[in-house]
């Protein structure tokens, strides 16, 4: 006999209902109260799982930020040469935000609110892709695949020169432009850095 699926958690089916509001009627137009009601419950039974509308909001972008955090740090823990590591965190931080500001617009409309007002959770996520970027930098500067020896200057280098693709603001400003255009520019500038590092 087949084994009865498990329940959805509470608190994820309360995400789940709110994702969908918030593609539905958009940030301002989805309340606590109409979540509420979907899920069969009161709205002080969500206040339970999620203290405010604001926590909600960072609950909503953690769950695929964090996907995206964990994915960077397994390839910066990866056994590769450091180019080739440096070359696939910048691809993969291009490809997420890219697929989200496609697939999912108010989401990804969310989360550069909160970078453009430098709340808690995008300077927290920034934090954390700057550090695994770091870390391949320094792997790569110790073992001589990268030739400048200032992380700092190094850092930079790579945040400017990638901003366009990397910089969830400018993602959603060039969500207009073809994908196939993008990502071509996307490699010809990565190219370039990876050059210019070495």
């Amino acid at each position: 006999m087949g084994r009865n699926p498990q329940p959805e958690p509470t608190d994820a089916r309360i995400l789940r209902i709110a994702a969908d509001h918030v593609r539905k009627y958009g940030l301002e137009r989805t309340t606590i109260v109409s979540i509420a009601a979907e899920a069969g419950m009161s709205h002080a039974n969500v206040y339970r799982y999620f203290p405010s509308k604001d926590f909600l909001v960072d609950a909503l972008t953690d769950t695929w930020l964090k996907p995206l955090e964990a994915g960077l740090h397994e390839i910066a823990d990866a056994p590769d040469p450091a180019d080739d590591k440096l070359e696939r965190i910048l691809s993969a931080i291009h490809r997420a935000y890219r697929d989200k500001v496609e697939s999912d617009l108010h989401h990804f409309a969310i989360f550069v609110v909160s970078v453009e007002t430098g709340q808690a959770l995008a300077r927290r996520h920034r934090s954390r892709v700057q550090s695994e970027i770091q870390r391949v930098l320094d792997e790569g500067m110790g073992g001589g695949v990268f030739r400048p020896s200032d992380l700092r200057r190094t850092t930079s280098l790579v945040f400017d020169g990638l901003h366009r693709f990397i910089h969830p603001v400018s993602v959603k400003l060039d969500r207009s432009i073809p994908r196939e255009q993008i990502d071509s520019r996307f490699e010809r500038v990565t190219r370039v850095v990876l050059r210019a590092l070495a």
